[in-house]
């Protein structure tokens, strides 16, 4: 494999990745495009080789990325991928669910290991008890601060179940495939407010302004004239 086969880009080229033990999909795409304008700092759950966070990066100039991973392994690519695009990003090699801090953050942002099966070759999560990750990311949110995720459909009420004791203003956005129901949920919401919940119409998951021209979604709504 050449070095320009070794690299592959995400957001119309303005994230740089290296091929690894896990090359990230759209995904890490869409959940980086719902993150909020105006944050300072961000916690990236299961930041796996950085896609999620380096995306942000490319949107929020100046913010301060802390990724959080049990997989040593992982981490030193992200570690890598941090370098290639000039990104600083602070790195802890824990479990969510047994970290102990109190730090928090204006938003935490995770895209969750809510697959069931066969654990993945490449040392990461797998099978985790979704109800508790989500609890133990919300506390290290910030008052009034955001917690942002996407999973599978089939998972949204596992999610919904815990941020609606915990968080306000909840803004839900499926995304839709080649079927007629949504195969991804993106959901955000504020810790502390008590705003209602609010469910989107949905997009594609192949659109072209988040995946190749790197908008954000609010970006993205608002020139599709829905806010």
């Amino acid at each position: 494999m050449t070095e320009k086969q070794a690299i592959f880009t995400l957001m119309g080229g303005r994230v740089h990745m290296r091929r690894g033990r896990y090359n990230p999909t759209s995904d890490a795409v869409w959940l980086a495009a719902f993150a909020p304008h105006g944050i300072k700092t961000a916690l990236d759950v299961g930041v796996g080789t950085g896609a999620v966070s380096l995306c942000i990066a490319a949107n929020c100039s100046g913010i301060q990325l802390t990724g959080l991973d049990i997989s040593p392994e992982m981490l030193a690519e992200c570690e890598q991928n941090a370098k290639l695009n000039n990104t600083p990003i602070e790195l802890i090699n824990t479990d969510i669910t047994t970290w102990h801090s109190a730090r928090t953050f204006d938003l935490v942002i995770t895209n969750p290991p809510y697959f069931r099966g066969t654990p993945a070759r490449h040392n990461a999560h797998h099978n985790a008890d979704i109800t508790k990750w989500v609890r133990r990311c919300i506390a290290r949110v910030r008052p009034r601060g955001y917690f942002c995720t996407i999973v599978d459909a089939t998972r949204i009420v596992d999610v919904l179940a815990v941020m609606q004791s915990h968080c306000g203003d909840i803004q839900i956005l499926p995304l839709f495939g080649a079927h007629h129901w949504a195969e991804r949920i993106l959901v955000r919401g504020r810790v502390g407010t008590r705003g209602g919940a609010t469910v989107w119409s949905g997009l594609a998951m192949n659109n072209d302004m988040i995946l190749r021209d790197g908008l954000t979604i609010d970006t993205v709504l608002t020139r599709l004239g829905w806010i």
